[in-house]
Parts: structure tokens; C-alpha cells; sequence
């Protein structure tokens, strides 16, 4: 599968998906104007990948998400559904959750992903401003 890369908008975030080396970075800000069909190649992308992988490594999914509206919401509850699921069948997948120190409505989310998809081996990551 050809790498998939989606450079940040000033509302959709960066998207960066690297096959061999399975990794996937969701940085920025999103809040699209239609989210569904901004995400909606991305988890569909995410699922074919899931579908064919059968390799014995980790992923790993870095997300450095600033900000993202509740309709983005929605759409990565599915991205993170298809990950758990993925784990669930016996794959180690990683979330790396990255947001800044200060801010807890980011923080809380992070903990919402960790309580509602608990296959997915999560990292939270306070990020100092200074």
C-alpha cells in the first residue's frame, strides 16, 4: 500500500500514515467542514490496512490533536473502534496522546479513549508549553 499523507489545513490536521513503517500521526487542529468526508478516506484507508495486516509488530498511532469539533469527534471514535478492534483480534496497537499540559478538556478525551477502548495500549503525554 502507498503511504498516505495529508498536509494540515487550517482545519483539518496533518495526516500521516506510513505502512511499513507502521506508524500513524493525526497532528493540528480539525474541524473540517465535512468532517465524514475528510475522515471518511482515512478510516477507510486505516481499514484496509487493519484487513490485509497480518505482521506480528506493534502499530503505533501518534495523535497530537490541539483542537477538533464534536462532528470530528464522531469520526475519530470510529478511527479508534477500528484500532480497538484490531487489538481485540491480538495485535498490539499503541495510542501516544499527546496535548498540551494546561489543557484538560484534551486530557479528558485521552482518558474517555483509555476507558472506551481498553485493547489499545495507551500513552498519555503532557506536553510543556515553556
Amino acid at each position: 500500500m502507498d503511504n498516505l499523507f495529508i498536509a494540515a489545513s487550517a482545519s483539518s490536521p496533518e495526516v500521516d500514515f506510513r505502512f511499513e513503517q507502521r506508524q500513524l500521526s493525526l497532528k493540528g487542529e480539525s474541524y473540517p467542514e465535512n468532517a465524514a468526508q475528510f475522515w471518511g478516506e482515512i478510516i477507510a484507508t486505516l481499514r484496509r490496512f487493519l484487513a490485509d495486516d497480518s505482521a506480528d509488530a506493534p502499530l503505533t498511532v501518534n495523535v497530537a490533536l490541539a483542537y477538533f469539533n464534536s462532528s470530528s469527534t464522531k469520526m475519530l471514535f470510529s478511527l479508534f473502534d477500528a484500532l480497538n478492534e484490531k487489538a481485540e483480534a491480538g495485535a498490539e496497537v499503541i495510542l501516544n496522546w499527546y496535548h498540551d499540559e494546561d489543557d484538560d478538556t484534551i486530557f479528558e478525551f485521552g482518558q474517555e479513549l483509555q476507558e472506551d477502548f481498553p485493547a489499545l495500549v495507551f500513552h498519555d503525554h503532557a506536553v510543556s508549553n515553556g
